[in-house]
């Protein structure tokens, strides 16, 4: 678990507010943008990935993000991961680390880079 994730956020643009706490040793709990998430941590193929589950949605959808906290832990960097490469069905996590693994250096594995200021 990494403790300097936890607290509160603010994109750089001061738009989008995100909050991060704990549910326990593995599991992150989400507020982003007046939506509730609950996500899991991973590494992969030398990068911070987290499974994000909207829990909103009827549906439940997954979505997968990477995340890097810079070291002095007071700018978290999230960047989604396309769909057309790791498909939002795909929930078994042996198929998601072996596409996430396989399309490491691939160019269109990631969507926009979101940029947050913790405030604590």
């Amino acid at each position: 678990m990494h403790e300097q994730l936890l607290g509160d956020g603010t994109s750089s643009d001061g738009r989008e507010k995100l909050k991060l706490g704990t549910l326990d040793d593995s599991i992150y709990i989400v507020y982003y943008d007046g939506d509730l998430f609950r996500a899991y941590h991973s590494d992969v193929a030398e990068a911070s990935f987290a499974t994000v589950q909207d829990l909103n949605s009827s549906d439940r959808k997954y979505a997968f993000v990477i995340w890097k906290l810079s070291d002095d832990g007071k700018n978290l960097r999230l960047r989604s991961v396309n769909d057309k490469v790791v498909p939002k069905e795909t929930k078994d996590s042996a198929t998601i680390v072996a596409l996430l693994t396989k399309n490491a250096r691939n160019p269109e594995l990631f969507g926009e880079e979101i940029e947050f200021q913790k405030e604590k």
